[in-house]
Parts: C-alpha cells; sequence; structure tokens
C-alpha cells in the first residue's frame, strides 16, 4: 500500500502480482462483491450467539463501563477497557503478542501497526488513531514468526483478518482474537496536517499527535485535538473551534466509507465503541460500550467484574445502538440512497438495498452535503497544499462547514431559512 495524493492508502503495483496473488485478492478484500458479508462471516464464526440484531450482529452480552484498576481509563480515549482486554490476554498467556497501531519513531506516516509483546508497548499504542494505516507488513511477521496473536481493528480490518484467514492456514492457526472498534469513517492522514495548520504549525514540526486529548473536567464528547513538536511545545484546539472539526460532515472521509453498513465490527471475538448515550457521554473520564461473542473473552470480563477491577452494568441491543444512533443511520437509511446514485451494474453488493424510502427531502439533502464534503475536501487540501496556501482551504471549510451545521442543526441564518422552508413544505402537505 502507498500513499496517494490525498493522504489515503491505495494498492501499489497491484497488477504485478503474481498469479496466486490475484486470484487470492477478490476473496479477501472487505469490500470485494466476492467476498463473504459480514452475515455469513458471524454465522459461521459465532453460531450459537444468543442474540442476532440487525444493526450489531451476532452477539452474546452487551455491557457498558469502565475499567477501575490502573491507568487504562485515564490513557485511554474512551473507557480503557479495549487495552485492559488486550493486556489480560497477554497477561493470562493465551497470547504471544498484540496487532494494532502505534505512533511511529519518525513521525511519517504518524501511525502504523505493530506488534506489542509487553503492556507497556501495547499501553503506549492506547488512544484513537484517525489516521490511514494498513495490515500487510503486520500479517507477514504473523506469518513468519510462530505464536499466537490478537489483532485489534476497525470493522473492515477485522473482516479482511477474517477473510484472509479463512484463506491463508498459517494466518489462521495463528491469529486467536480479534478485538473490533466500533467506526464512524476513516480519515485520511490530510486531517492531521488541516488541525496542524489550525494549531498554528506544520505536520513536519509535530512529534506526537493526540487527536483526542482527555479532560476530566469536560464532557467525554467534547473532543479536543493536541500536538507536540518537536521543540517540546504542547500546541492543541477543540475540535469545535476547527473549521473542518464537525465529524459528521465527512472532511477527509475515505469513499469506501460511503459504501460501508458495518459499524459494530460484527465480524469480531469482541467490540468497543463509545457510550454516547447520558448519563455517560457527559462523563470527561470516558466509558465503553462492549459487545461480547466469545465465551472465553466473555469469562475474562466476568472474572475482572468479580475482582472490581472494571466496572460493567449489563445492557441490551436498543441501548448500544442508541449510542451508535448516528453512525447507524448513516450506515443504513444514508447508504440505501447513495446506493440509487449508482448505476445498477456499478452498485457494491451490500446487505442493505438501494432505495430513497421514507426520507425527507431535507434528510435526502443532508447525505448528498456529507458525500460531496468527503470528495471535495480531498482536492480543495491538495490544491491549497500545493500551493502552499493554508488559508485557501481552511476558507472553503469554514464556509462549507458553517452551512453544513447550519442546515443539518439548524444554527444562524442558514438553518432559519431551511426551519421556513421546512415548515412551509408541511403546511403544504
Amino acid at each position: 500500500m502507498q500513499f496517494d495524493r490525498y493522504g489515503q492508502l491505495k494498492p501499489k503495483d497491484a497488477g504485478d502480482r503474481r498469479s496466486e496473488e490475484q486470484v487470492d485478492f477478490p476473496r479477501i478484500c472487505p469490500f470485494s462483491p466476492l467476498a463473504e458479508n459480514e452475515d455469513e462471516l458471524a454465522a459461521r464464526h459465532f453460531a450459537t450467539a444468543a442474540t442476532c440484531d440487525p444493526f450489531l450482529g451476532r452477539f452474546d452480552k452487551a455491557f457498558v463501563g469502565h475499567v477501575e484498576e490502573g491507568d487504562f481509563r485515564s490513557n485511554g480515549s474512551s473507557g480503557g477497557l479495549l487495552t485492559w482486554v488486550a493486556a489480560e490476554l497477554l497477561r493470562r498467556g493465551l497470547v504471544d503478542a498484540v496487532a494494532h497501531v502505534a505512533e511511529t519513531d519518525g513521525g511519517n506516516p504518524l501511525f502504523r501497526y505493530t506488534l506489542s509483546r509487553s503492556l507497556e508497548d501495547l499501553k503506549a499504542g492506547a488512544k484513537s488513531r484517525y489516521y490511514p494505516v494498513e495490515l500487510s507488513e503486520v500479517l507477514d511477521k504473523i506469518r513468519t514468526t510462530p505464536g499466537r496473536y490478537a489483532v485489534i481493528g476497525v470493522p473492515c480490518f477485522i473482516k479482511a483478518v477474517r477473510l484472509s484467514c479463512a484463506n491463508d492456514p498459517m494466518l489462521n492457526e495463528r491469529i486467536i482474537f480479534t478485538l473490533g472498534l466500533f467506526c464512524g469513517h476513516m480519515k485520511s492522514a490530510r486531517m492531521a496536517e488541516s488541525f496542524a495548520w489550525q494549531m498554528g504549525t506544520t505536520i513536519r514540526e509535530v512529534e506526537h499527535f493526540d487527536y483526542r486529548a482527555k479532560c476530566v473536567e469536560r464532557p467525554a464528547n467534547w473532543y479536543r485535538a493536541q500536538a507536540t513538536l518537536h521543540n517540546g511545545d504542547v500546541v492543541g484546539r477543540d475540535w469545535w473551534h476547527l473549521a473542518d472539526g464537525d465529524w459528521g460532515a465527512g472532511f477527509f472521509q475515505n469513499s469506501a466509507c460511503n459504501f460501508c453498513d458495518d459499524v459494530a465490527a460484527e465480524t469480531a471475538d469482541i467490540a468497543f465503541g463509545d457510550a454516547w448515550a447520558e448519563p455517560y457521554a457527559a462523563d470527561g473520564r470516558g466509558t465503553n460500550v462492549v459487545i461480547v461473542r466469545s465465551p472465553e473473552l466473555l469469562g475474562i470480563l466476568d472474572k475482572g467484574m468479580a475482582a472490581r477491577r472494571i466496572f460493567l452494568s449489563t445492557v441490551d441491543a436498543e441501548f448500544v445502538v442508541k449510542t451508535q444512533a448516528s453512525g447507524l443511520r448513516q450506515r443504513r437509511e444514508g447508504l440505501a440512497l447513495r446506493l440509487t446514485w449508482l448505476r445498477f451494474r456499478l452498485r457494491p453488493r451490500k446487505r442493505v438495498a438501494a432505495g430513497i424510502g421514507g426520507l425527507t427531502w431535507r434528510r435526502r439533502a443532508i447525505y448528498r452535503l456529507r458525500y460531496e464534503i468527503s470528495a471535495w475536501s480531498h482536492r480543495v487540501f491538495w490544491f491549497s497544499r500545493l500551493l502552499r496556501r493554508p488559508q485557501l482551504y481552511l476558507a472553503w471549510a469554514g464556509i462549507v462547514s458553517a452551512f453544513y451545521q447550519g442546515f443539518t442543526y439548524s444554527r444562524g441564518p442558514i438553518g432559519r431559512v431551511v426551519d421556513r422552508i421546512t415548515r412551509s413544505g408541511a403546511d403544504a402537505d
């Protein structure tokens, strides 16, 4: 994989692959129409699951909670449970190493997949990384180094691991656990560059980048980006004060994410998300929702609760769906609409059927706005970067963001006009 001009990872020299690799690729790419979908993979791996939910997939139990012991919670973006479970796998000797995303030493790229064999290395890779990474290097290490492994990843990465294991006996034997992350969408490397611009620096000056610096006095969903520079200075800004800091608007979103229907890592043995529901969203210490599909991992959680090392409350599927409502709308009704924009022969094979359903004109316009913002943010940033004129992109992003927020959230004069039109339309009906 290599970075393109937009800061997205793309396959390199795909036409030069050996013939057997060309045959395998369509079966292991998570977006390939020839690959098994999430329902098919989950049915094979979690056949005895107690619950089968249309939004969350198959699972045995769901929880909301956090880690009580040590600094797992304070060092994580959320409740610290993902790193805690991975650490337990190492501590109990169930795996020899964990594949996860961590910072690089050189800073270019900022992050990449690595293998951690100690708790210290694992904890150094805690926190969310909204940055493009790829799995090929770490999977090659797993193939060449005997042992038992766990892999942490977003839904499409875990699906790719499942598909790779089905086509590679060595990986299938060595990858024992998969730990998934709930996902809204992936970002390009340019988002970090844009944030750096808006913090008064450049990405070349950044030594450490934290997308979600934690402050316990503020609600968990008040994101703050923070960068430590090579000279030791620390700079930061709240996401809401960044021109492109509205996550839902889709700035720098990978185009493939427009056609993904998995939010909850449905093929992972266990999956973790943020508890975006009150009273948890207001707790700046961070809280996880957890979906468990592996009896062995459920046993580890039960023992952790009994020892009061973690605090978990059992919840149902409805609660978990509530915490991820906006992402699920984007991946269900939004996806159904986006599929209608493609000619039939070009539509990817998804579990969501193409259709408008009962969407209002305003909702359809919101999905179109997100789609266009995602596409044009790459192009405008590239042009601005080429000219070395950051303000060109930032001015565009600020205007677009204001329009999107006014249209979506009824803020400012744009929102008032839209509300007036919407009410007029409703009265006419």
